[in-house]
């Protein structure tokens, strides 16, 4: 079965809508999302605040969740973020 979305620049399997939110909401309801998908697949946020290409990296950064790429354009501004793999403790 394929779950991943259609017509995706990095077949992300999750999509984040935060589309009309502002800082720091897109962020936060990352952060949720990410804790319920498993390492190694990828989400896709869409989001309309500008501040997200400043936010979105360092969440990445932080977190060390590879940022896969990111678009920007037309007031919309698109991630495609890799959960991260489990570090062994």
């Amino acid at each position: 079965m394929n779950n991943k979305l259609e017509n995706d620049r990095f077949e992300a399997m999750h999509l984040l809508d935060a589309q009309g939110l502002l800082c720091p909401e897109p962020v936060m309801l990352l952060h949720k999302k990410m804790r319920s998908i498993s390492a190694g697949e990828v989400i896709k946020v869409v989001a309309t605040d500008a501040s997200t290409e400043r936010d979105i990296p360092r969440f990445c950064e932080f977190l060390r969740h590879p940022l896969l790429g990111s678009e920007a354009g037309s007031g919309q501004y698109v991630y495609w973020i890799k959960k991260r793999e489990a570090t062994p403790t």
